[in-house]
Formats: structure tokens, sequence, C-alpha cells
């Protein structure tokens, strides 16, 4: 899991529509705190600093450390809207997050073992059933990725999620299947190629 980084955010003393124009035009993004059996917190954060988060990547499946004077207080963020012209943010929910709390996450699958594959030296290529898998994760060590290791799949094969390694305290939502993360499959020039062999040999069979 990656630390978590620290975002300086000031306290919002009025809201209302009219209040988040004016932070939105002194170039702050409206934000607001909220979960944790506490009130919610309204706070607006530099524009800019926001739109660096947003190119790191990630931005919604990181924790913060949002800082208002000396409080910090560790968050998720759940919701960001963008202005549907310019895609600059408008507005971010954040997930107070407690000490030991869970939260489902969306986390994306890292596939590794490529070279190793033997499937995809026959000239098979990757089926990817899901890039993400929605895990129960605690909020204090959310994971980065999961991997899925095809080094020893043949054509055909799959890791399912019975195969993958799940980081300590991470559990699937999904119980009631063991569901396809991703397979080898053959191309369909390759697939052409083995249903004519098939056909040859049945017509042989059938000569004989």
């Amino acid at each position: 899991m990656a630390k978590a980084v620290t975002i300086v955010a000031e306290p919002r003393e009025r809201i209302g529509k009219g209040a988040s124009r004016a932070a939105r035009r002194a170039g702050k993004v409206p934000a607001v705190i909220y979960g944790d059996n506490k009130d919610p917190e309204s706070i607006q954060i530099p524009q800019n600093e926001i739109i660096r988060l947003l190119n790191r990547g990630g931005f919604m499946s990181h924790t913060f450390e949002v800082q208002v004077g000396k409080k910090k207080t560790t968050v998720l963020p759940r919701d960001l809207q963008l202005h549907p012209v310019t895609d600059l943010p408008i507005h971010i929910d954040f997930l107070r997050l407690g000490k030991g709390s869970e939260v489902v996450m969306e986390v994306p699958v890292k596939v590794v073992g490529e070279e190793a594959c033997p499937g995809l030296r026959r000239g098979g290529v990757i089926n990817h059933t899901r890039h993400e898998i929605e895990l129960h994760v605690p909020a204090d060590a959310i994971p980065e990725f999961i991997e899925a290791d095809i080094s020893a799949l043949d054509l055909n094969d799959s890791v399912k999620i019975s195969n993958v390694k799940l980081p300590k305290g991470c559990t699937p939502t999904i119980t009631d299947r063991d569901f396809v993360i991703c397979a080898i499959v053959a191309p369909s020039g390759l697939k052409s190629a083995e249903n004519a062999a098939d056909d040859a040999e049945e017509d042989d069979a059938s000569e004989d």
C-alpha cells in the first residue's frame, strides 16, 4: 500500500451553491468529509493541487490525509464531480476512515508471468475477463493492485479468484462462485486452422 499523501485544505465557513461558485472562482474545489459517525465537515482545496493528484492516477482508490489547521483526517475519495465541458474538478466527497474500518473497493488486476506463459508462446492471447476486482479491504491497507499469475497457463487455461493470493484482510464481494479473472485463448486465425485440421482428420477417417 502506498503511503497516504497529505492534502492541505481550508475550512468552508459558508455552504450552498453561491458559496461553492465563489470558491471555484477563487481557484478552490469545494469538498465535504463525512462518515465515521461524525458531523460532515465542509472544506475547500486548491484546484491545482487536486489536478496534480488526478494526473498521478488512481485518485479514487488511494487514501489521503486531509489537513485543516493542525488537524489531520484520514479519508478516501468516494465521489468526484467534474465540469461537463472543461473536465475540471468542481466537488469532492471524502469518506472519513476510522481506525479498523473496512471499505468496498474496485482493485485493479495486474497480469504477471507473460514471458513464461506456454499458451502465449503457442500464439494465444490474454482474454481479460476482469480488469478490476471488487473487494472488501481494510481502510488503512488498500492494495494498489491484485496479481494474476499466468506463467503456467496453456491455451484455454484461466486464472480464477481462488488462484489469486489476496492481501491480508481482503475478501471478494462475490462469494457464490469461483469467477474467472483472465484466460489464455486461441486467436480467431489459430482457431480456424485448428478447425480445418479437425475437419481434415474427420474426412480421412470417413474415407477409411
